[in-house]
């Protein structure tokens, strides 16, 4: 009678771990949607401020700067209330240095406004798709980790030497590479958090958010080369 109850109790205990851990999955799930949503909501406006005020190019070390200082501020601070605030920081910086990017392509392309919201329509069918194959299969990318750290910085650096050294070729080699890393890393933080290795929604979002940027605009690099319409 004691081994049936012993057994019962094992039972019992395993399911109320189990259900726990699905309710703290769902819980940074619907965080970093929310999060998400409201970030890019943020940035958009951001750019759009940027686009309407004719801002200029603050240059690539004030972007650099800029991007890894709020984005080591934001994870800084992941755990304490001033971690929102962070995440706002950084998301409103990085939309607003979309805007001037986005001005040169409106400006310099006839076909400048379809090609930013085919870009920004095709980042939002990938990211959906990805995400619901992640969710519906449950298949667990966090192999992917390692390789994406070390061909993202790869690509982050021959993308640093296309600019300095104008090289056009390998500029666009780096945006097709970035355009399916990103979609990896879709799937990697997504993966993360449904097996629990992401507890902390604002990590999450800042991931998914960099990964949203870096797609769409490799996703617009690459059509204004091969279907951008000049004067």
């Amino acid at each position: 009678m004691n081994n049936f109850t012993n057994k019962g109790n094992v039972i019992r205990g395993r399911f109320t771990a189990n259900n726990a851990a699905a309710l703290s999955v769902n819980k940074v799930l619907r965080n970093t949607y929310l999060l998400l949503s409201m970030t890019l909501l943020f940035s958009a406006a951001c750019a759009f401020y940027a686009i309407i005020s004719n801002a200029q190019p603050l240059g690539i070390i004030v972007f650099l700067v800029g991007m890894f200082g709020l984005s080591m501020l934001t994870r800084s601070l992941r755990n304490s209330v001033w971690g929102i605030p962070a995440i706002f920081a950084f998301t409103g910086f990085m939309g607003y240095m979309l805007g001037p990017i986005l001005n040169m392509y409106l400006v310099s392309f006839t076909n400048g406004s379809s090609l930013v919201f085919t870009a920004l329509g095709m980042t939002g069918i990938i990211f959906v798709g990805l995400s619901l194959y992640a969710l519906t299969t449950r298949k667990n990318f966090s192999y992917l980790g390692g390789f994406l750290f070390a061909a993202f910085l790869v690509s982050f650096l021959a993308g640093i030497g296309a600019i300095l050294f104008h090289m056009p070729l390998l500029s666009l080699v780096v945006s097709g590479a970035f355009a399916l890393l990103s979609s990896a890393a879709i799937l990697y933080q997504t993966s993360l958090i449904i097996h629990g290795g992401e507890r902390n929604y604002i990590m999450a979002t800042i991931s998914l958010y960099v990964s949203l940027f870096n797609l769409f605009l490799s996703l617009l690099r690459l059509l204004s080369v091969f279907a951008g319409s000049r004067d």
